[in-house]
């Protein structure tokens, strides 16, 4: 037995059973990751059906939630994920709240806490778009990412701003590779109750999946760094502009099969998260 193993999810389960969440919290925010993983492993498979030109599409949450709502059953699934998804954003009010992993108040801490508060507004964009198109007030345009940066842009220090969130997800991005590089990634599981198989998967499809993810990221913080220094709206691309960019490229349509095939894992991977995460107040 991995001693070390032991020695870790000892600690961990110490500190949850002394600063326990409400259940319906904790299992609310675990439906929330779940749901994030939904979402990844669908616009995974959109762009390598893409990639493998059997009708897909390389796209972003909306394009996603509009091609799932034209299938059987298909607006039930977007409110289950609308839903899923205010889990996973209250566990991440109660993150930036109550520091359960213990980051602490200095600048480090505080640098982390703003992430995940980007990461809050971010998925419940999502969660807004998801319920807003299942209801049908959906608009059928596209553009809104555009239209929002150049709201942006022409404010006071507007191209700072956009630029410093450009560099602020090229900075998330590296942090998914350097997280897979330490192997920090699976600190926050249960290893001691899966069972071999999901440690595998969970580590496998983590690596992988952290890895297209940082690519990603990394492409849409270039072209938010573009925008904010050419001052031009029209080069904000977000997931879907990445994803596109990546299957112009020489040999493009392997590049592309290859990130979606990463992103399915990594959604694959945040729904394994979501039944082991460790969800505890902390100290």
């Amino acid at each position: 037995m991995d001693t070390s193993l032991s020695k870790s999810d000892a600690k961990q389960q110490a500190t949850e059973a002394k600063h326990e969440l409400k259940p319906w919290i904790r299992r609310y925010g675990r439906i929330g990751n779940m749901a994030k993983g939904t979402v990844f492993v669908l616009i995974g498979l959109l762009s390598f059906m893409a990639a493998a030109g059997i009708g897909g599409q390389t796209t972003g949450t909306s394009g996603m939630f509009r091609s799932l709502a034209s299938i059987p059953l298909g607006e039930v699934v977007i409110w289950l994920i609308g839903i899923g998804l205010i889990g996973y954003i209250v566990w991440i009010m109660i993150k930036i709240v109550k520091d359960p992993d213990q980051h602490g108040s200095d600048w480090k801490g505080k640098i982390i806490r703003a992430s995940y508060t980007v990461s809050g507004l971010l998925y419940g964009g999502i969660a807004f778009q998801a319920i807003k198109i299942a209801m049908h007030a959906g608009s059928s345009g596209g553009g809104s990412q555009q239209t929002i940066t150049a709201k942006v842009l022409s404010q006071p220090f507007g191209q700072w701003i956009i630029a410093i969130i450009g560099a602020g997800i090229i900075v998330t991005g590296i942090s998914q590779l350097i997280s897979v590089i330490t192997g920090k990634f699976m600190n926050r599981f249960k290893k001691s109750e899966m069972n071999e198989h999901e440690r595998h998967l969970a580590k496998n499809a983590g690596i992988i999946g952290l890895i297209s993810r940082g690519i990603v990221f990394g492409l849409i913080g270039f072209f938010l760094i573009q925008t904010a220094i050419n001052s031009n709206p029209e080069q904000t691309k977000g997931l879907d502009g990445a994803l596109s960019e990546l299957a112009q490229k020489p040999f493009g349509q392997w590049l592309l099969g290859g990130v979606a095939i990463g992103l399915i894992l990594y959604g694959i991977f945040e729904i394994i998260r979501g039944r082991y995460e460790y969800m505890s107040l902390g100290k």
